[in-house]
């Protein structure tokens, strides 16, 4: 028997959202990977690097999954709630983890690190990923690609400019990468399915990622989430598209 919408929405408000961990979602929603791994590919150079910087790190999950960490590893995280569940997983594992504004300055001397990470970021502060990047060292990340997710967002917001739709292009990744003194060496984007098999798993995943729809509550938005519940339980899934794309700019040495 399927769940009421008021009961499936008690339980996603109810449900805490910090960090970065989506296990909620098991068997609610479903997101397909990029096929590159961007936990297996940042393993694998993390191995082979003296010292590392992992940029917006969340509360730590993706970088905890790594097989082995650098004798130098540095995280920064910004959301306080996130800045106490990063320290509390990954210094144990020998990471340090700095909180960081997310803006300005990065807290760290030229030349650094080897290596800089990031799965996600809100921002890309591009001149200090080059300043504190060693000479012959890269910036290998995954990045939210344009117009992703926009099937959920455009539900709510309505039909978005295009040059909102056509935010955080590659193409532009690529250009400030390049005026900040940083080759691209690699750029892949993927465009993957993703569905939602319930609203208690949208309003989580909206409370969550909360640029989605900013300002998202579930009574501002109620009578719309009662109508895509209706439509989830009589058609099925919400299907959207989720974008994504691997880059690497390396710093000349």
């Amino acid at each position: 028997m399927s769940r009421s919408f008021e009961e499936l929405l008690r339980e996603a408000e109810a449900v805490p959202v910090d960090g970065w961990d989506f296990s909620w979602l098991d068997g609610r929603a479903t997101e397909q990977r990029p096929s590159w791994g961007y936990q297996r590919t940042i393993g694998e150079r993390l191995a082979r690097v003296h010292a590392a910087l992992d940029l917006q790190t969340g509360g730590g999950e993706v970088l905890a999954g790594v097989p082995e960490l650098p004798p130098v590893m540095v995280a920064t995280e910004g959301w306080p709630p996130n800045v106490a569940l990063a320290t509390r997983l990954l210094h144990p594992l020998g990471a340090v983890v700095v909180a960081d504004a997310e803006e300005g300055p990065l807290p760290f001397a030229a030349e650094a690190f080897d290596l800089v990470t990031s799965r996600h970021p809100v921002a890309v502060r591009w001149a200090e990923i080059a300043r504190v990047l060693r000479p012959g060292g890269s910036y290998l990340a995954q990045h939210v690609g344009p117009a992703s997710v926009f099937e959920l967002v455009e539900y709510f917001l309505g039909p978005q400019p295009e040059a909102v739709r056509r935010g955080r292009h590659p193409d532009d990744a690529h250009r400030e990468a390049a005026a900040a003194g940083l080759e691209v060496v690699d750029l892949r984007l993927e465009s993957l399915h993703t569905e939602f098999r319930d609203i208690g798993a949208v309003v989580y995943f909206l409370r969550k990622v909360i640029w989605m729809v900013p300002g998202f509550t579930v009574e501002r938005y109620r009578d719309r989430l009662l109508e895509l519940h209706r439509r989830i339980e009589a058609e099925g899934p919400f299907t959207a598209r989720t974008t994504r794309y691997l880059i690497e700019a390396r710093k000349p040495a």
